[in-house]
């Protein structure tokens, strides 16, 4: 059975991530919006849930009638989690490793001109916003600094109140992805 030394695979491992997040060319945008004959609908409908269970999105609403599927939010991946591919690029990658962001796709099959149908891709992105400070020391979850000392052992303090989602905004390289990985066409 071989035997490898953590050592000698932690220097490539942390050089390759620097040079990543520090000389990766900016992803491309692609077009997320594409047409294609009916007697395809059923197959590129699977193929559009497919995908985005690829992508770790779960479905939250799928109407084949309206022509629609629609994703739950889904966290954005930071750096350490180079698996995930929703972040795409060095600073996305970096934005969801210092922020918490979070995306929802959103996909749409409409009737378009002579007879065709068109594809249509929309991925919302949100960053949070956590009101209030948040106890971020030893302790802090069960004793507050600004009260006097309670012998009330059962009462926590987290936020002052529920986080809010910001809109930031459509990400147009997650977009365009989807939909070439969608309909197969080749990467750019």
């Amino acid at each position: 059975m071989p035997h490898f030394r953590t050592e000698s695979l932690r220097a490539p491992l942390i050089s390759g991530l620097l040079v990543c997040i520090l000389g990766c060319p900016p992803p491309t945008v692609r077009p997320s919006m594409f047409t294609f004959s009916r007697d395809q609908r059923d197959l590129v409908w699977e193929k559009s849930v497919a995908v985005l269970h690829q992508r770790h999105f779960q479905i939250a609403r799928e109407s084949k009638l309206e022509g629609i599927i629609e994703s739950e939010f889904r966290a954005g991946s930071g750096v350490l989690e180079p698996w995930n591919s929703d972040s795409r690029g060095a600073s996305q990658r970096l934005e969801s490793t210092l922020q918490s962001v979070r995306r929802r796709a959103t996909i749409s099959i409409k009737p378009a001109e002579n007879g065709m149908l068109r594809l249509s891709v929309r991925v919302e992105k949100e960053i949070e916003d956590v009101p209030g400070e948040v106890a971020r020391f030893e302790g802090g979850a069960t004793f507050s600094e600004s009260a006097p000392l309670n012998r009330d052992l059962t009462r926590t303090v987290g936020q002052s109140g529920s986080s809010v989602w910001i809109p930031a905004g459509r990400d147009l390289v997650l977009e365009g992805e989807l939909a070439s990985q969608i309909l197969g066409k080749p990467p750019l």
